[in-house]
């Protein structure tokens, strides 16, 4: 422990955040840039080096965060990138991306704010990049086996570095026309500018890892002929079959789907449009899901310039504090969270009608009513209770000329032919099926991330890309150094 006393003499200060009235007018990062490293080392001096660091049940990933909060305490850069390094290929993407259940899990929280846990990271994994602690690490030889990873987001990265990094030769398939999956096209860049991703994108083809393009595997490539050619293929596609609201009025125009919507939002920042043909710009927004992906279409909707802004959650507002009956340390607790998007949304009032900040709480869609020409214009929602029961009386009408629907994914998508090609089974979810080795009904096929586990956090896709690229090592060579943080049939800590 740097200081044995820290964690009673310093306060939690988090990474301040731009202010809104200036962030909202650009699409940089929200927080303010240098601001981290000043406070940082203090920061890591409140962890308590606790006998049971319950901070490691909580993270997939196994991260040794007591380990690092002390090197960064003594300011020891390097020993702290790879200690950071060891256990997550990408802490700057789960720095700036993840809940922090680490942080949920801080034995400090079950009393006092909790250590930085994030902070601290995100601060390594800068400035393991900034100092040069970072260079790529190709194998020092060769196994002579294949491996095809389909999918490029934080899982297939994952496992084709792994791989790569063992010795096998792999080739990552994307059927988008850059690689990143999500992190690309669903992730708004005041949340992650896309140079973070870029730059392991370039340190995994120094390593020797081959990146294929605009290659939808199951269309442009066949699943069967695929797999024909390489000693073992992992599917990575994530879980990207929208659910959908089965609601009168669903066929109107201008109601989508957010994934319709963020992509095309990337792309104007990629350089690729000019503008994005569902731009929120001048239009009423109302965005139909309480998640992570609906603050993320509540931000790119106010820097578009939206007339208004309203998101529905059909919960019931949480609590400031912990519920020590439902949610008990160290569960990750159901609390309010004010987001970046929701603060940007208070302080505008972008949402007049909304309980607090931009959301409405315990609201469901009733309908969607439209003008003459088919396109909405007014979305009805209804207070419900904690049955999701319709409350007598409370139905009112939202203005609505752009409604995104930002209600989570069920599984894989079918529409390449993947899944059907290769005669890969699936559960009643609709997520791929796979044994303890993460392999599928298919011999040499394995599945992993939100393709099989079904949608969830960034730092279980990483934790499931090191843990099947371990298994794929073992089936290829008989044994493995790799490490397999997690298994198949882990799940995070619940009451």
């Amino acid at each position: 422990m740097g200081d044995p006393r820290g964690f009673l003499t310093t306060s939690r200060q988090d990474w301040p955040r731009r202010p809104v009235g200036e962030r909202v007018r650009d699409w940089d990062e929200v927080y303010v840039p240098g601001a981290l490293l000043p406070i940082i080392s203090k920061q890591a001096d409140r962890c308590m080096d606790c006998g049971i660091p319950f901070c490691h049940d909580a993270c997939p990933l196994g991260n040794l965060i007591p380990e690092w909060n002390d090197l960064v305490s003594r300011e020891d850069w390097r020993a702290a990138s790879d200690r950071l390094h060891a256990t997550n290929n990408f802490p700057e993407f789960t720095g700036r991306l993840c809940p922090a259940p680490c942080e949920a899990g801080c034995v400090l929280a079950i009393n006092q704010p909790a250590v930085t846990i994030k902070n601290v990271e995100v601060a390594i994994a800068d400035r393991a990049w900034s100092d040069g602690f970072a260079p790529p690490r190709p194998p020092d030889r060769l196994s002579g086996r294949t491996v095809a990873v389909i999918g490029s987001g934080p899982t297939g990265l994952a496992a084709a570095q792994q791989l790569t990094r063992a010795g096998h030769t792999v080739a990552v398939y994307e059927k988008d026309d850059r690689i990143g999956g999500l992190m690309r096209y669903g992730i708004p860049e005041f949340k992650m500018e896309k140079h973070h991703l870029e730059r392991r994108v370039e340190q995994m083809r120094a390593e020797g890892t081959k990146f294929r393009t605009s290659t939808a595997v199951g269309r442009d490539v066949g699943a069967a002929d695929l797999r024909s050619r390489y000693d073992a293929v992992v599917l990575a596609v994530g879980a990207t079959a929208w659910r959908d609201l089965p609601v009168p009025g669903r066929e109107l125009a201008g109601v989508h789907q957010a994934m319709e919507y963020l992509p095309l939002a990337n792309r104007v920042r990629e350089g690729d449009l000019e503008s994005s043909p569902m731009s929120a710009a001048g239009k009423h927004v109302v965005i139909v899901g309480g998640g992570d992906t609906g603050a993320d279409c509540l931000g790119t909707a106010v820097r578009e310039g939206a007339a208004s802004v309203t998101q529905l959650d059909i919960y019931a507002q949480p609590g400031e504090e912990r519920d020590e009956d439902s949610d008990p340390w160290p569960t990750y607790p159901k609390i309010y969270r004010l987001s970046a998007a929701h603060e940007e949304a208070r302080d505008l009032e972008s949402a007049p009608a909304a309980d607090a900040d931009a959301r409405l709480f315990a609201a469901s869609t009733l309908r969607f009513t439209g003008d003459a020409d088919g396109h909405v214009r007014e979305l009805h929602v209804v207070e419900v209770d904690a049955g999701r029961r319709p409350l007598p009386g409370s139905e009112r009408t939202l203005p609505a000329d752009l409604v995104l629907l930002a209600l989570g994914f069920s599984g894989p998508d079918r529409e390449d032919g993947l899944v059907d090609q290769l005669g890969l089974a699936l559960d009643p979810r609709g997520t791929i099926t796979r044994d303890v080795d993460f392999a599928t009904n298919v011999p040499g096929v394995y599945a992993a991330g939100d393709a099989a586990r079904g949608q969830s956090l960034i730092v279980w896709a990483i934790a499931e890309g090191r843990a099947v690229a371990a298994a794929v090592d073992r089936r290829l060579t008989g044994t493995t150094q790799l490490p397999a943080p997690i298994g198949p049939y882990d799940r995070p800590l619940i009451v």
